[in-house]
């Protein structure tokens, strides 16, 4: 078994794009209308195992963020360019605190999901 996505539900398609393809890097691969009812956008890394869906409904419904869905996370190779793109755009963030086993930010998207930015190990740690 492979995980395929995890899909979001979004209050701005536009803005949630420009995130997820901007600042994180990820690339459209399939947009789906299902009628007049909604739009799926899928979206992809370098490698394209694995998907995230941007569910947009058309309707104007709005949504409130689940107590169950904790974050999605993102491996970097340089936290600290992240760090300056973010404070560049002034984006709220919260750091990992310094000295622990990880290094690590949050972020949040457009719609107030958590968003964790890891900067990956070297081998030899």
């Amino acid at each position: 078994m492979h995980l395929a996505h995890t899909m979001l539900r979004v209050r701005d398609l536009d803005a949630s794009i420009a995130f997820y393809t901007g600042f994180l890097g990820l690339r459209e691969v399939r947009r789906s209308p299902i009628g007049d009812e909604a739009t799926l956008v899928f979206l992809t890394d370098e490698a394209g195992a694995y998907h995230i869906e941007l569910t947009f409904n058309h309707d104007g419904r709005d949504y409130e963020l689940g107590t169950q869905f904790g974050h999605l996370a993102f491996h970097v190779d340089d936290l600290e360019a992240v760090v300056a793109e973010v404070e560049a755009a002034g984006w709220w963030y919260r750091r990992s605190k310094p000295g622990g086993r990880s290094r690590y930010i949050f972020v949040k998207d457009p719609d107030g999901y958590d968003i964790e930015i890891l900067e990956r190990r070297s081998q030899a740690e």
